[in-house]
Order: structure tokens, then sequence, then C-alpha cells
């Protein structure tokens, strides 16, 4: 069945409910015209919602919904002109659709909170499929970003299900939009190895890594000088997809490049000294 066949199957209930048996040509003139227009102002109404979603690269994911929505809302309206043309009373009609709309939104109230948040996500785009996304405890690879949920891949390979209400309302880091980012790592000297022995090791490691970008050249800086040693730090960017792959390079060039050097990566101690006290009372002592 056809949406016009069931528009004349709703107006007829109407108006056999409504005791509008006997109609004039006059009106059933008027219910024409008025189906006609409406019909017409339809069509051009969702041409001119087609053009909007094609050009808004925001809402074309939610294009279908959209449409489908849009397409109902009209024809109900014009559902309650054509009974509004035929003398039937329509308010006690919104009042009953008012009433059963609040009971749906009470009853899908978390499924309709989901939807707003994936609706949102959509249009913001804080983050597409096969980025690398970290949020509210749960860190992975986006697969598939739905209207109820988001679902998330972990390097352990599990799959997540996030609710879109939740995960609309935290705070999302995405690692990987930028294209790039960087590793930060610090490594440990003893106090008796020169400074420029450790940076010509560490810059040693650094060149040998093919992965780690010349642009933004990675930097090495003395850190902090501890108890008993002195902190440097490392920095060096990556690809958003090299990443880990060069965190873990330099953690196990550095350890080989320290070995071959001779450089002592130094563990927090405590050195202890026993003065021995003498005793002038006693000379023996």
């Amino acid at each position: 069945m056809s949406t016009e066949e069931v528009l004349s199957a709703i107006v007829d209930g109407v108006a056999k409910g409504s005791h509008v048996v006997n109609l004039s040509w006059e009106a059933v003139f008027r219910v024409a015209l008025l189906l006609l227009g409406g019909m017409a102002t339809i069509r051009l109404l969702m041409k001119l919602v087609d053009r909007i979603l094609k050009r808004s690269q925001s809402l074309s994911p939610l294009g279908t919904y959209i449409r489908a929505a849009v397409r109902v809302l009209l024809w109900c309206l014009l559902a309650l002109m054509v009974a509004g043309s035929l003398h039937v009373d329509v308010t006690s009609i919104i009042a009953l659709l008012s009433v059963a709309g609040l009971a749906v939104s009470l009853s899908l109230q978390n499924t309709l909170s989901n939807l707003a948040g994936g609706i949102t996500l959509m249009t913001i785009k804080p983050f597409q499929e096969g980025d690398f996304v970290e949020t509210d405890g749960v860190s992975g690879v986006v697969s598939t970003l739905g209207l109820a949920y988001t679902t998330f891949v972990t390097y352990d390979n599990k799959q997540i299900f996030v609710p879109n209400s939740q995960l609309s309302a935290a705070k999302i880091i995405n690692y990987t939009a930028l294209g790039r980012r960087r590793a930060d790592l610090f490594f440990t000297a003893a106090y008796s190895v020169p400074t420029q022995q450790v940076f010509h090791a560490l810059q040693q490691v650094l060149d040998s890594l093919p992965l780690v970008l010349a642009d933004p050249a990675p930097t090495i800086h003395i850190e902090e000088y501890q108890a008993s040693r002195i902190r440097y730090a490392v920095r060096a960017w990556a690809a958003s997809l090299d990443y880990w792959t060069v965190y873990y390079q330099i953690q196990e060039g550095v350890r080989e490049a320290f070995v071959h050097h001779g450089i002592d990566m130094a563990f927090d101690r405590m050195e202890v000294r026993l003065v021995e006290e003498k005793d002038e009372n006693c000379p023996g002592r």
C-alpha cells in the first residue's frame, strides 16, 4: 500500500469517526486540491532536503534517517490539514499523538539518548572509522560508528561497544587525526658518565631508525638531576601508525647503545658512611 493510499484510508476513517459521511462536491473538490497541492509541496521539500544533505558533509551519514523523519512529518501534517478541512476536530488527535509520543519517549529514554549521541558524533566528527581513540577508560581503533553504539577494537583484539550517549559526553583523545605523534622516553645515566657521551649514544640510536621523522627533528635533553643519577629525555616524532614500533625500537636500541659505549644505567642507591669516633679518656680505644 502506497503512502497516498494510507493517507486516504486515514482521512476516510477520520471522516467516518466524526460522522462526516455525506460530503458535498465542494468539500470533495477542496480535499482533492489540498491533497494534490500537499503532495506537490512534499515532493519539492524532499528535493530541497536532498540538496541540503548532498552539500553538507556532516549530515551525509544521517541522510537516510533525516529523509525518513522529514517525510513522515510532512505526511502527518498533510493528514491533519485534510482532517481540518473536513471540519474534524484535530485538537483531540494532536493531544492523543502528544501523549503517545511522551509515553514512547519515556519508555525509550536510553535508546533515544544513544541516538542523540550518535547524531552528535556523526555531525561533529571527533573521530572516524580506523582512528585510534582513547576515551573514558577505553582505548582502541574505531571499528564502527553506529547511531546507538560505537565499536572499538583493542590491540589485544577485544571488541568493546560504547553507548553513544556516554561517548558524546566524555573526553575524547584522537591519536590519529593529526597524522603524527611524539614519543617521549626517559633514560638515566650515572653522574660519572660525561653528558656528551650520553647524547652521542642516544643520537646514534635515533639516526639508525628510519621510522623516526626528521621533521620535526628529535631532541635530547637533560630532564632532571636525581639523587644518584641524571635523567635524560628523548622526544622523537613518528607517524601515528608507527608510534608503538618507534617507541619499542628506541627502548631496545638505547639498551644496546649504552652497553656498547660503556654507559652505566644507574639505579637508585644510598651511600652510607660509618665514622669511628675516638674516646680521649681511653687511649686504647
